[in-house]
């Protein structure tokens, strides 16, 4: 299988990469590498030859390819892929970026999750494969145990979304910005006497600072969140928030016969589009599961956490939840419901780096038997971008 790859010097192309000469996938395919910037340059070292860099602005340059893995960014998307379809190029498009993720014809790609809707969709044809929203994503990875059963008849969820959701440079200016607070309070601290009211003071101050770094953020984030994440759909939702609900349903291919543009839900309008024509499975026919969030940027680094209220269509103990959460795949961890564990393992700083996706605080909750609550975190790089794409180049490598 000759595959080529587009972005592969970003986060997430870089952590993609790394993944996969982890996993040996090169060992299965023959790698082509593109820049947009730098063609005829050397290419990276992936354990065998690759040749030159070839231009990614030219069309041309993609023909003989059985697939393409992009993690170039939206805009690249926009321009070369109606390009490459036109000029009859018919391989499997692969991608991180959300530019098709919506299109009838795509499937949004989480395979421990949707793999019969990535499995009909195949033997239906479909070429377009395309990473889902790092937090939904990672929310149903946690409670894909739940959603297998078709348990969750709606759920809330409150994000805690890392920095690195917004880019290299935005984690980049975090860190400065922690370096700013602590270069203001440095001499106070330095004084075991110094009042923690006249510390609060100057860290307050320097945050207010209009020479404070915010080039990419727009506001301080250390010492501090963000409450809104996105554009701004009208209504009072951001289209961080409309994803929760969208994205969730297409994975799972269930939704209604109202179709939803991504950028302009609309007031009152429904979340959910109707599944996607590429692939049905065990959801397919089935109503939307309603699904609010709102999505907080804080100062982590690369990993998003989310509070998660549902309300189950089954009254179950609690045991039998805990259980359902634990067995729905490897990577899942269910975290005891106890101060000591939850601090431990249910944090960024734990699960940073680690395939792992860690589900805790589970609990009835005082509405009902039928309400339960939960909190998950997992790293926006790995499961939340770069795994589910290396793992759909597998599957095909498979079919």
């Amino acid at each position: 299988m000759r595959v080529g790859f587009v972005g592969w010097r970003g986060m997430v192309g870089s952590v993609l990469l790394e993944r996969m000469r982890a996993e040996r996938d090169f060992d299965h395919l023959d790698p082509v590498f593109f820049s947009t910037s730098r063609a005829g340059g050397a290419s990276p070292d992936v354990g065998k030859p690759a040749g030159p860099l070839r231009d990614a602005n030219d069309p041309a340059a993609f023909a003989g390819l059985d697939a393409i893995v992009t993690c170039q960014g939206g805009d690249w998307t926009n321009a070369m892929h109606p390009k490459l379809r036109a000029s009859g190029w018919r391989g499997h498009w692969i991608d991180a970026a959300s530019a098709l993720r919506m299109k009838d014809d795509a499937v949004i790609i989480l395979d421990p999750v949707n793999r019969p809707v990535i499995d009909d969709a195949f033997a239906r044809g479909t070429k377009d494969w395309i990473g889902g929203n790092c937090t939904v994503s990672l929310m149903m990875m946690g409670l894909a145990g739940l959603l297998e059963r078709d348990l969750v008849e709606w759920m809330t969820c409150m994000t805690y979304q890392a920095a690195s959701g917004a880019g290299a440079q935005n984690m980049r200016e975090l860190l400065q910005q922690m370096g700013e607070a602590h270069l203001a309070a440095k001499p106070l601290l330095a004084t075991p006497d110094s009042s923690i009211l006249e510390i609060d003071r100057e860290v307050a101050g320097i945050l207010r600072d209009d020479r404070f770094p915010t080039e990419h953020f727009g506001v301080p984030l250390a010492g501090s969140l963000i409450p809104w994440i996105d554009k701004d759909l009208g209504g009072g939702m951001s289209r961080e928030e409309w994803k929760g609900g969208a994205e969730t349903n297409k994975i799972l291919g269930r939704g209604n016969s109202v179709r939803q543009d991504a950028e302009a839900p609309g007031a009152g309008a429904t979340h959910a589009p109707p599944p996607s024509r590429a692939g049905r499975g065990i959801h397919d026919g089935k109503p939307p599961i309603p699904v609010e969030s709102i999505c907080v940027r804080i100062g982590a680094m690369r990993c998003h956490s989310q509070a998660i209220t549902m309300r189950l269509r089954e009254d179950l103990p609690i045991a039998e939840i805990e259980t359902l959460i634990a067995g729905a795949h490897e990577w899942v961890r269910l975290v005891p419901n106890t101060r000591d564990e939850s601090i431990r393992h249910l944090t960024p700083a734990a699960v940073t780096g680690k395939l792992e996706i860690p589900v805790g605080r589970v609990r009835k909750l005082a509405m009902g038997g039928h309400y339960v609550g939960a909190f998950t975190v997992g790293d926006q790089l790995l499961w939340g971008a770069a795994e589910p794409l290396r793992r759909m180049l597998r599957i095909l490598l498979a079919h």
